[in-house]
């Protein structure tokens, strides 16, 4: 089986991802849902040979040490892909996440307009947050596209990997990968506030020296992108302030209520034509009011302020759903179901079937059916059940 054949596939299926895992077909997710490719289970050594196949040496080498990698590819000019190769305990493992080649503008993702608004900023911070696979990497290549085709800025982009590449317009865009550019997110920042940036893109905050150097870039006059893994703007105040030692909270409270501009927290929805996923985004504005209740350690206050401050852009998840539902974008189960998940309930998990074949077969419903392309397989049986396999 040919890997080059399977990212071809996802990419005709519109997929968000595809999974190998030792013991298992091939996995693609669409529209959030996973659905098995009719293949035949994937080997531990096909998985690597695979993985192999798009590594360097070096990063063969770190893979083989640490187990884990996570780098990015380019398969022609209209195909980029974000791959974590990993172990588990039947083998070699990997998911490839699909990185769209042209830079979509907020007009596209339908972004709330105070997005756009933050994007104009001088300085400060602006957190983009939310689970693994809600959107925070193509929102923020977003607004920054909207700063590089506007504003004659430097941007510096600082990622692991680089997923969006943006040609320089009327901004300077420069892009650093940690792993082969830098050798952290922290030794890039700290170098970045001698690089002379009017943005910096930080990929993601993941520890205390990161958090600190990306507070004080925009103390400093910077306009700081970055993003966190929390599901609501509140959860991410506290997973900042978290992070810093006892002594220091009070200093970082006050650090933050100083520059923060705002946090959007967003997640995905499913349309309810089954023509995709929208973003559900809840908003948090760095007003006055909620700079106060940063400082005097008020933060669970802030979800009454969001309910309130709409005339700032602000707005709670569960309204930006119950809107997307009045508007019939989406329908009253995925509702229910992202409103659960926003409040901490799990819904529940959906996994059937994408029997279609690698050249050029789509899937056309939710039951994993498929339409045969011009270069479509054979089909094994007369039942569509049975769909069209490798």
């Amino acid at each position: 089986m040919d890997l080059t054949q399977l990212l071809a596939f996802t990419m005709q299926n519109d997929a968000s991802d595809l999974h190998l895992s030792a013991g298992s077909p091939p996995i693609i997710r669409t529209n959030g849902l996973m659905k098995r490719v009719k293949a035949d289970a994937l080997s531990s050594d096909e998985i690597r040979t695979m993985l192999y196949s798009v590594m360097t040496e070096d990063q063969r080498a770190e893979y083989e040490k640490n187990m884990e990698i996570d780098f990015a590819i380019a398969l022609g000019e209209k195909a980029r892909f974000r791959v974590n190769g990993f172990t588990t305990r039947l083998g070699a493992s990997a998911v490839f996440r699909t990185i769209p080649t042209e830079v979509p503008t907020m007009e596209d993702l339908g972004l709330p307009p105070v997005l756009r608004r933050f994007s104009e900023l001088e300085k400060g911070i602006v957190l983009v947050t939310g689970p693994t696979g809600s959107g925070k990497s193509t929102t923020l290549a977003s607004m920054v596209n909207h700063i590089n085709a506007n504003m004659s800025k430097h941007i510096l982009t600082i990622e692991d990997p680089v997923e969006f590449f943006h040609k320089s317009k009327k901004s300077l865009v420069n892009h650093r990968e940690v792993g082969t550019d830098t050798n952290s997110f922290a030794r890039a920042l700290k170098s970045a506030l001698r690089e002379d940036p009017d943005v910096i893109l930080v990929g993601e905050m993941r520890d205390y020296e990161t958090i600190s150097l990306a507070l004080t870039a925009a103390e400093t006059g910077h306009l700081v992108f970055a993003t966190l893994h929390s599901n609501s703007a509140s959860k991410t105040i506290d997973r900042v302030i978290d992070v810093f030692p006892t002594g220091d909270k009070e200093m970082v409270r006050a650090m933050l209520s100083s520059s923060l501009q705002g946090v959007v927290a967003q997640t995905l929805v499913r349309k309810a034509d089954g023509e995709g996923r929208v973003g559900a985004f809840e908003i948090l504005v760095g007003t006055n009011a909620v700079r106060n209740l940063i400082r005097e350690n008020q933060v669970p206050q802030m979800y009454s302020m969001m309910q309130t401050g709409s005339r700032y852009g602000m707005v709670t998840m569960q309204d930006a759903i119950a809107d997307l539902f009045e508007a019939g974008i989406i329908d009253k189960g995925e509702a229910r179901r992202a409103t659960q998940l926003t409040t901490g309930e799990e819904g529940e998990g959906d996994e059937d079937y994408a029997a279609a074949s690698l050249g050029g077969a789509k899937l056309n419903n939710e039951d994993g059916e498929v339409s045969p392309g011009s270069g479509g397989g054979s089909k094994e049986s007369g039942s569509s059940e049975e769909g069209y396999s490798f």
